[in-house]
């Protein structure tokens, strides 16, 4: 009897199938799709699939049938083919490996489903169901290394032995925590001999694919398990240095909080987007680098400055988009701006200047604040919880008053020049700055008031 999860899916293969079955050729169902039909998941993402035929060969099959058809990925053995809004991979078995010093994968095909799926990365992927173009018929599920079992014993292996896995593509072991923590797997004791052996290999992977690989981890719901393993692994050391080094030594004397254990804490606690969570990964970056003893203990002054910077630096090694890079810092930068306005009742200006600091990155910077509070002191969480609770309900009592998004001086650089009779210059830019300062202090002006606040400065400044 065929799972009602995976009649839908079925429903759209089948005439694919049917056009394969017709021509000698066979498909499965592959890799991701079929693990989360066995866990009972909702499959997400394009629909997978392997077949015995050459990629030429399956151009020719969709011809006619296909809504579009991109062949870019045909040397290395996919066709991507879209009908309606549906969109499969087909991919002819295959095995890839990468040669000792290179980062390009050097492919061959294979006629047996069985020999794709040996490559594959773990077990619980290494799994294909046999779609034929009969509308009743249970597919065939080709399980030849025991990912069924696996999922059930939540255990994450590799189908061969893992320096051969390792081999064939070194990201897999970071993609490995990845798994882990998404699956609540947990790695056989060879898997992870084989990582803190070979995790020098992965210096051969573009950064590009560690960023990608990295942000996916990232965005699982408890991304926990996947960071600690790749810092005790020593995974981190190579694509992520500044993690590990977060690992600030303890004394017995001056004690703190462990700065590693707290950030992967607050990793947890915010909510799974990519923007906050990297941010909440390096928030505390600079720590280790400003970490001083006084005659008051421990202290990291000034370590958002430095942890910004660091954390620009790194994630442009990732490639990360200029835009992501500068967002993720500017919130590294001001995760401590919530606490810098003490405890008394928010006033209107420490608003307005808390929301012009943190622009169009407001609500992930409250999100990284809420969620930084990690103390298991239950009347400091309530304390720090309620004053955030409190900036939340002025900046909406603001935001019912004035255009806080847009906050901006009340006059333009073309009325400052015209008003005061001067070109372009550097006397604008300071009566600008000038008149953003009242802005920010006493809310909008009238233009008559803001007039007369520029006389006064420029007579002062004469």
């Amino acid at each position: 009897m065929i799972p009602e999860r995976l009649r839908p899916i079925l429903a759209e293969v089948r005439p694919l199938a049917q056009r394969f079955d017709a021509a000698g050729q066979r498909i499965y169902l592959v890799g991701g799709i079929v693990r989360d039909v066995v866990l009972g998941r909702p499959p997400s993402g394009d629909i997978d699939l392997t077949t015995d035929a050459r990629p030429e060969r399956t151009i020719e099959l969709v011809a006619g049938w296909a809504d579009a058809v991109w062949d870019q990925g045909a040397r290395f053995g996919t066709v991507g083919v879209k009908k309606g809004d549906t969109v499969f991979e087909v991919t002819t078995h295959r095995a890839e490996a990468y040669g000792p010093e290179t980062r390009k994968p050097e492919v061959s095909f294979a006629a047996e489903v069985e020999a794709d799926l040996s490559r594959r990365d773990f077990t619980v992927n290494a799994m294909a169901l046999r779609v034929t173009g009969a509308d009743d018929e249970v597919p065939e599920l080709i399980d030849p290394f025991g990912g069924v079992t696996d999922l059930a014993a939540a255990l994450l292996r590799t189908p061969r032995s893992p320096e051969e896995s390792f081999t064939d593509d070194p990201l897999r072991m970071l993609r490995a925590a990845r798994f882990l923590a998404g699956y609540g797997l947990v790695p056989d004791d060879a898997l992870v001999a084989a990582v803190r052996e070979m995790v020098g290999r992965l210096d051969i992977v573009s950064a590009e694919r560690v960023r990608d690989e990295l942000s996916k981890l990232l965005v699982v719901d408890d991304p926990s398990a996947g960071l600690w393993f790749l810092v005790d692994t020593g995974i981190a050391d190579v694509v992520l240095p500044e993690l590990p080094a977060m690992r600030v030594e303890q004394d017995p004397i001056h004690r703190h909080k462990d700065v590693l254990a707290h950030t992967i804490a607050v990793v947890a606690n915010t909510r799974p987007e990519l923007l906050v969570r990297m941010a909440a990964l390096l928030h505390d970056v600079g720590k280790p680098k400003t970490r001083s003893i006084g005659p008051n203990g421990v202290s990291f002054h000034h370590h958002e400055v430095v942890g910004a910077r660091m954390a620009r630096d790194r994630l442009r090694a990732l490639r990360f988009s200029n835009d992501q890079v500068e967002n993720i810092a500017q919130l590294v930068y001001l995760h401590l701006r919530f606490h810098g306005y003490g405890d008394d009742v928010w006033s209107d200006s420490a608003v307005r200047r808390y929301v012009r600091d943190a622009g169009p990155l407001l609500d992930e910077l409250n999100e990284l604040t809420r969620c930084d509070c990690t103390t298991r002191n239950e009347r400091k969480a309530r304390m720090l919880a309620a004053r955030m609770d409190s900036l939340e309900v002025r900046i909406a009592e603001l935001r019912e008053r004035e255009e806080l998004e847009a906050i901006r001086p009340d006059l333009d650089g073309d009325a400052v020049m015209a008003h005061l009779g001067i070109p372009p210059g550097r006397a604008v830019g300071e009566a600008l700055a000038m008149l953003l300062e009242a802005r920010l202090d006493e809310g909008p002006l009238e233009e008559a008031e803001a007039f007369r606040r520029l006389e006064a400065w420029w007579a002062a400044r004469a």
